[in-house]
Parts: C-alpha cells; sequence; structure tokens
C-alpha cells in the first residue's frame, strides 16, 4: 500500500502540472479538464500520508527527505489547482451583477443544449422549451432527425438559422426575435459552423454568438489547435462589436482553462459562472466525470436573472438555460 501510495502520489503532482507543457496534443491538454477530481484525489492522497511515518518507508530504501518532497509536492499542487477553480465556487466575488427586479420586455433567455446526435429523447427537450419559454434555443450535434423532431417550435420560433449536419456539428438556432442579420460561418474547420446574429431588444441592437468547437480528443482534433483558434477570432471580433454581446454554446473547453480565460480576457466578456458555481454540463451519466463545457459569456450591458442547469434530456451534455437583462444607463 506504501508503494501504491507514493506512486500515486507522484502521478497526480505530475498531471497537476502537464498543462504547463507548450503543446495542445490531447495528452496534455486533457488534463486541464479534471481539476476539481484530481484536487480531491490529492486530499485523499495527503490524508492517507497522515496514516504512514517514515520508518515505514525504509524497507523501501526510500530516504525521509524524498518523502517530504512527495508530500511538499501534493501540498503545491492541491494550492495550484485551488487557484484555477476558486472561482467557479461561491468563495470567490462574482462577476455578473444579479437583476433584482427584472424587466421583462429588456430580459433576453437563452437556452443551449448539446442534444447528442444520436439521442432520440426529443420529448425531453420539447418539454424544457415549453417549461423554460426561452427567446432563443440553440441546439448542438443537432441534424435532419432532430430538425424534424423540432419542428413544432418553429410556430412560436419564426426566426431560424440551420446547419443539420450528421458529423456531430449540427446547428440549429430558433428565435422570437426577427433577424436584423444573420450569418452561418465556418471560422476555422470546413464542417464546424457558428451562427452570428443581431437582433434587437427593446430597441436596442445585441449581437449573438453560437459556437462549437471540436475538442481535443482521441477521436476528434488531436490537438486543441482549431479549437484555442476559434475562440481567439471570437474574442478578437467581439472586443470590436459595439453594443451588447453574447457568446453561448458548447466551448469543449471547461470554464477554467487557460484558453477560455484568454478568451474572456481577449473579448471582454463576463462569465455567470463566477462566484457561483461550477453549473457541470458534461458528463450527464457519469457521477464522476463533471465539468462545465457549455457557456454563456456576455459583455457588461446585462446583469444576470438566471442561471441553471436543467435536468438529463437523454444527451451526455445537460441543456444550460440563461436570463439576462439588458442593464443600460
Amino acid at each position: 500500500m506504501d508503494i501504491f501510495l507514493l506512486l500515486i502520489s507522484t502521478f497526480l503532482i505530475a498531471v497537476s502540472f502537464v498543462p504547463l507543457l507548450p503543446s495542445s496534443h490531447w495528452l496534455v491538454r486533457v488534463w486541464e479538464f479534471p481539476r476539481l477530481q484530481i484536487a480531491v484525489l490529492i486530499i485523499a492522497a495527503l490524508i492517507s500520508h497522515a496514516f504512514f511515518t517514515i520508518e515505514d518507508y525504509k524497507y523501501l530504501s526510500i530516504t525521509p527527505f524524498l518523502i517530504y518532497a512527495i508530500v511538499t509536492g501534493l501540498v503545491i499542487s492541491l494550492v495550484y489547482q485551488a487557484v484555477w477553480i476558486l472561482p467557479y465556487t461561491p468563495l470567490y466575488r462574482t462577476d455578473v451583477q444579479r437583476s433584482k427586479t427584472p424587466s421583462k420586455k429588456r430580459t433576453i433567455s437563452i437556452l443551449s443544449s448539446n442534444v447528442f446526435m444520436h439521442n432520440s429523447n426529443y420529448q425531453k427537450l420539447l418539454d424544457h422549451v415549453t417549461d423554460k419559454r426561452p427567446d432563443f434555443l440553440v441546439t448542438l450535434e443537432s441534424n435532419e432527425k432532430w430538425q424534424r423532431a423540432l419542428q413544432p417550435l418553429e410556430k412560436d420560433y419564426p426566426y431560424t438559422k440551420f446547419c443539420a449536419l450528421e458529423n456531430l456539428y449540427g446547428m440549429h438556432v430558433y428565435s422570437k426575435y426577427e433577424f436584423e442579420e444573420h450569418q452561418l460561418r465556418f471560422l476555422v474547420e470546413d464542417d464546424v459552423p457558428s451562427v452570428k446574429a443581431i437582433v434587437r431588444v427593446d430597441g436596442v441592437p445585441i449581437t449573438l454568438q453560437f459556437i462549437h468547437p471540436k475538442p481535443p480528443s482521441p477521436t476528434e482534433n488531436e490537438y486543441a489547435r482549431p479549437r484555442d483558434i476559434e475562440l481567439n477570432i471570437v474574442g478578437k471580433e467581439v472586443a470590436q462589436t459595439p453594443g451588447p454581446v453574447v457568446v453561448a454554446g458548447d466551448l469543449n473547453d471547461v470554464a477554467w482553462s487557460p484558453t477560455t480565460r484568454k478568451f474572456k480576457k481577449v473579448s471582454g466578456l463576463l462569465d455567470p459562472r463566477e462566484g457561483r458555481g461550477f453549473f457541470n454540463t458534461f458528463h450527464a451519466h457519469y457521477p464522476l466525470v463533471k465539468w462545465p463545457l457549455d457557456h454563456v459569456f456576455h459583455s457588461s450591458h446585462f446583469k444576470l436573472v438566471r442561471l441553471e442547469r436543467l435536468s438529463d434530456i437523454g444527451s451526455d451534455h445537460y441543456p444550460l438555460y440563461t436570463e439576462l437583462e439588458l442593464a443600460l444607463e
């Protein structure tokens, strides 16, 4: 048990700092995701070390210095992980002010859902739409089959932009607001769409961007570079966009990653998660694999009315529902 503890401790220290390597390969970047899980394992390892003494390791011919170095490494790793995830806990200050008395005519709501293309529980999503009545619905991984299943929504959502694909990157946008402008774009990869639209809310033009870049993974992109480039492109574009802006979708990146933090800094957008919680949207079916992949970022023109992770629709993602109030002075 003691040799196993030393090995697992060394592993936890290593994976804590692997993302610092200058590589976008998925084997490096994947360790940005489970920071909370790694932190919990580090705490368990530190508690376990408390039950051993230096004498217990003598038969392994391990010096006391090495034991102290490993325990110190665990403590440093725990602090390092905590620094990344602390902003997404109630212990941190909020990034977005909450609206106490929102005005209905100045409030917009977005329901974003990665539906998982092979999922056929259409009614569960329709029920959420009936319940929440969002102003905008954006579905990700939606194909022709999902488009047909959601066709009843078009009566209440007359303004739409569809890109039905069979490659897990289809996108459908349903809006109650008329589009002043709308574009279907392929910013980095020819098979990964995004939608940009402008609508007017209480006479004020609002720019909306819905995105879903590919993740770094052995089954998608081996490297994170295309995702990182897309987020950087959108971030720079948003920084040059006057007036209220909202960016939503499945970023295939956790809120605390360097890439998402850079996106937030470059764009100047705010994250309503900060100071409120993780609102983990992935994975819907594995209790130990939970992290926030679906996001809503917005400019300082808004206050938060509500941020809610909705119940399972049969996808590997939970839907995310957000209400924002336009709070211009």
